[in-house]
């Protein structure tokens, strides 16, 4: 049998051969490209050792492990080895070219003795084992999509098998294996929807696991302290101000706002805040009670303060006579993370244009817009797919590096907040039509689509740029950023944008807003209302609550 020849041809030099050495040395690479006529006649030694391995009547399975030699030193040995378990004389093996007379390693490994067994030679480090794992995760990860996108169920089970047999290999724990375990189970739970539970989450389960990336992350409150400057940067020398937020997520941005009016020179305005929300489920007011505790702090540091609910089941069913905007009041829309789940598949109108509509009749001041800055509203299933792959491993990563820092940021906490991403994940991975609610859409897209509604942007600030450089300094991770970008504020991780926060305001914008939106005898039998105005009086600011909850304005 002919052999074939790996030898480098005596003009194939690679120059400066030291410097080179040195420059991959330097990385870690443990091979030398100098070395490379060593390499080649080694693997000629190990063509020459199966011949003879077979001839000597091994099987085939014998001499093909799973080992992956990465070393070209671990290769030699084992090539030894054949050699010594196939009984065949050293100098049975003649090489096409021969290797310099003398050749050290100074950067390689020493080799395993010789007479090391096939098994022990076949044993690679195990980071090295991991880290090849995890990328056939990642591939297999990508098929199984594809196969999900062309409809074959079957291959893509069998994919998700195979995924959860290499699993345990790479570690569920951090890094890959944790991101691939969120992915399969989502995977999983598309195409077996009957052994699955609800990907839609009760709202009051969603607060909590709010609440825990809140804690966890310095995203939202990013988002929270570039939103509420701002709402006081446009609020400046107003004495009535109104606030509309369009999902209350247990009041954690207002405390900020209600002490920086405080603050204001020449004494605080009259602060509205109105709150949108669902009904609760267990009949508890959840919202009120979120609104008592922010009356409470509103009377400690004087802010005359007026809290108000409306419920309302979607978004879109919201008219403007509802929010009650006074003559004379300066109007601020608030959405954090809201505005992509009014999106329906690029194309197709959805709620969003009405909600925006609205939004425009209420004349407002500013609109405060915080979005992800990711791109999960593609039609097609594989390129969502693999941008919430990436984007979420970008997440995870960030939250994995504070909880190994140390500090207020605990490993248990981090755990509760990724449960808030994997849900997230699992509605943009397992559902379809209106359930899937989870459309990030990055700042690009909203520009243009708040372009079209009416608003313009409105340029945040140094004072925003600071603050939210000064929030970073909070957390342990070295890989956050804050950019600019053409008048907005982008936080990120490693380079990578991950939220965004935005202002706009309407291009003909007036301060007074269409006596249309003003009904004195609207039936507002659906609105709860908590009023603190009086912040003279003596007794506890509990006594200042014109209505407990369920009470009529």
């Amino acid at each position: 049998m002919e052999k074939a020849s790996y030898g480098l041809g005596d003009g194939d030099r690679i120059s400066p051969a030291t410097e080179i050495d040195g420059l991959l040395a330097g990385v870690g690479y443990s091979i030398r490209p100098s070395d490379l006529r060593h390499v080649a006649e080694r693997l000629e030694k190990l063509d020459s050792a199966m011949i003879a391995a077979a001839a000597a009547g091994l099987p085939p399975e014998f001499l093909c492990s799973d080992a992956v030699h990465y070393n070209p030193s671990d290769l030699a040995a084992w090539v030894d080895s054949m050699a010594m378990l196939t009984k065949l004389p050293p100098d049975h093996f003649v090489p096409t070219n021969p290797a310099p007379a003398a050749w050290t390693d100074e950067i390689c490994p020493p080799a395993p003795p010789p007479a090391a067994s096939v098994a022990a030679m076949a044993e690679t480090s195990p980071s090295v084992e991991e880290e090849d794992a995890g990328i056939r995760l990642v591939h297999l990860l990508m098929t199984c999509a594809d196969f999900i996108q062309r409809g074959d169920c079957q291959s893509a089970t069998a994919v998700i098998e195979e995924m959860e047999l290499l699993l345990p290999r790479v570690g569920i724990a951090f890094g890959i294996g944790k991101v691939a375990c969120f992915f399969v189970e989502a995977l999983n739970r598309r195409l077996r929807p009957l052994a699955s539970t609800s990907t839609s989450p009760l709202a009051a389960e969603h607060e909590i696991f709010y609440h825990y990336f809140y804690e966890a992350s310095p995203y939202l409150k990013f988002a929270h302290f570039t939103a509420n400057q701002a709402i006081v940067e446009a609020f400046e020398d107003r004495d009535r101000v109104h606030v509309i937020d369009l999902n209350l997520m247990h009041g954690l941005q207002w405390p900020a706002l209600i002490q920086a009016l405080a603050l204001r020179p020449g004494g605080p305005p009259f602060l509205r805040l109105t709150v949108l929300g669902p009904p609760s489920a267990d009949g508890r007011n959840s919202l009120c009670e979120v609104g008592h505790r922010l009356a409470d702090l509103a009377y400690s540091v004087g802010v005359p303060f007026d809290f108000r609910v409306v419920v309302a089941v979607n978004l879109d069913e919201v008219r403007p006579r509802m929010l009650r905007v006074e003559p004379g009041e300066a109007v601020a829309v608030n959405s954090v993370l809201q505005l992509h789940r009014l999106l329906r598949d690029p194309g197709l109108p959805g709620p969003i244009d009405t909600v925006l509509s609205w939004i425009a009749e209420l004349r407002p001041l500013v609109l405060t817009v915080v979005e992800q800055e990711a791109d999960h509203n593609r039609p097609a299933f594989l390129d969502r797919f693999t941008q919430a792959l990436f984007y979420y491993s970008t997440v995870l990563d960030s939250l994995e590096a504070g909880a190994a820092a140390g500090g207020q940021v605990t490993a248990e906490l981090v755990g509760f907040a990724e449960l808030y991403l994997q849900r997230e994940i699992c509605n943009i991975v397992c559902c379809e039509g209106a359930d899937r609610v989870e459309r990030h859409e990055p700042l690009t897209s909203w520009r243009s689509r708040l372009g079209h509604a009416g608003f313009w942007p409105a340029h945040l600030g140094s004072n925003a740029f600071r603050q939210a450089s000064m929030l970073l300094t909070l957390f342990s991770g070295e890989g956050y950023g804050v950019e600019e970008v053409d008048g907005c504020l982008t936080l990120g991780w490693h380079g990578r944008a991950v939220i965004s926060a935005s202002a706009w305001h309407l291009e003909d914008y007036v301060a007074a807003p269409p006596a249309g939106n003003i009904l004195p005898n609207y039936d507002n039998s659906h609105a709860i209302r908590v009023n603190y105005r009086d912040i003279g009086e003596s007794s506890s600011s509990s006594a200042h609550r014109n209505a407990a909850s369920g009470s009529q304005t």
